[in-house]
């Protein structure tokens, strides 16, 4: 027995020293988290009205072993997440989106803060970020829908741009004399980038002046130009823009391969979104048996993005009651899922995305609570 029980030391060492290990590899520091959580989806492709990004963040160092996938952070979801020691929720709507006065105990939302400081537990949220990203909401939302091409109804600009300003002035100056004065003026704006190329008019040799400036430097070079009538009144104002990208935005405008009848697309965004029963609106003119080639689709609150969006069929979580009636009277068919039906399935999709892209570093673990608060009865 005392020979058994010497052999049992060293196994039990290696498996002390092996969960020890594997537990000290399955952390991350909560910075670092977030940037990674920022390179599989830009925080810049979220609305400008949204409350995206980290919300609740207890004293730093703070790491993360568990990160915990909600649609809506609420107090059951909450007290789900703390059995299951979660170092951060990444909750899909934001539960902070008014700016909080004080934070007591008298509302569910302070308390949430409340809770996630006490148990110095993180909160994200990606919202509207997570809906215009390429492998995001809408487009996991798209694949219900069968084979098909889709674009962003409303596309995403570039968050970073190589041109600098709001605005680009160029205009000619004939002589030396006034190219150096002309360029020392505007280099003495700030926020004004200042280049200038050879150019020709009229059999004439002249230098081309071109401008990148913001909003506010604008006023003040176009004040300096308008001083020479020479140069203003040849002077050209350029507004830039940054280039969109074709693959990011708000919505999905969807054409299927093979046209489908309306009932035979129920059926299919019933099955993909698990759902017994959605809302139906018929357009004016449509019946279930009516060819859908274009759908036009939104997750969450749709009325927005699709309104004006030429279709056969509107798919969303809700819209209001008079843009149901304005899409139907163009003959538009409108199906509604309820607000977080169109968005809580693509989870399960997120978690095996991220844990790919974080290389399984930590536990990723979706809620069993989190659910639409509306049911059909």
């Amino acid at each position: 027995m005392l020979s058994s029980r010497v052999r049992l030391v060293p196994t039990t060492a290696r498996l002390v020293h092996s969960l020890i290990c594997n537990s000290s590899s399955s952390f991350m520091d909560l910075k670092t988290l977030l940037s990674s959580l920022n390179d599989f989806a830009s925080l810049s492709f979220a609305e400008s009205w949204d409350n995206v990004g980290l919300l609740v963040e207890p004293s730093p160092p703070h790491t993360v072993n568990t990160l915990f996938l909600t649609n809506d952070l609420t107090e059951e979801v909450m007290e789900e997440a703390l059995q299951k020691k979660a170092d951060l929720i990444l909750s899909y709507h934001p539960p902070i989106f008014q700016p909080m006065k004080r934070i007591t105990w008298k509302t569910w939302k302070e308390r949430l803060v409340i809770r996630a400081l006490e148990n110095r537990v993180a909160v994200y949220s990606p919202h509207t970020a997570y809906d215009a990203a390429p492998q995001g909401v809408n487009s996991w939302l798209a694949r219900g829908l069968g084979v098909c091409t889709s674009r962003p109804i409303h596309p995403s600009k570039a968050p970073n741009c190589p041109t600098e300003g709001t605005h680009r002035i160029e205009f000619n100056v004939n002589h030396t004399q006034d190219l150096d004065e002309v360029i020392s003026t505007v280099k003495g704006i700030s926020d004004v980038s200042v280049t200038s190329f050879s150019a020709r008019t009229d059999d004439e040799e002249q230098t081309r002046i071109s401008l990148n400036c913001s909003q506010q430097a604008l006023i003040q070079v176009v004040a300096f130009l308008s001083q020479n009538r020479q140069l203003y009144q040849k002077t050209e104002i350029l507004s830039l823009e940054k280039p969109l990208l074709l693959h990011t935005g708000m919505g999905r405008l969807c054409i299927l391969d093979e046209p489908v009848s309306l009932a035979t697309l129920i059926e299919r965004i019933k099955r993909h979104l698990r759902l017994s029963h959605v809302r139906l609106a018929l357009g004016v003119g449509r019946t279930l048996e009516s060819r859908i080639k274009a759908v036009a689709l939104c997750a969450g609150s749709g009325s927005s993005v699709l309104r004006g969006v030429e279709a056969d069929l509107y798919l969303t979580g809700e819209m209001s009651h008079h843009d149901v009636l304005d899409a139907a009277s163009q003959g538009i068919n409108v199906i509604l899922c309820e607000h977080s039906n169109t968005e809580r399935g693509f989870l399960s999709d997120l978690r095996d995305m991220l844990g790919a892209h974080l290389e399984n570093k930590i536990n990723i673990i979706l809620s069993e609570t989190d659910r639409d608060p509306l049911h059909v009865v």
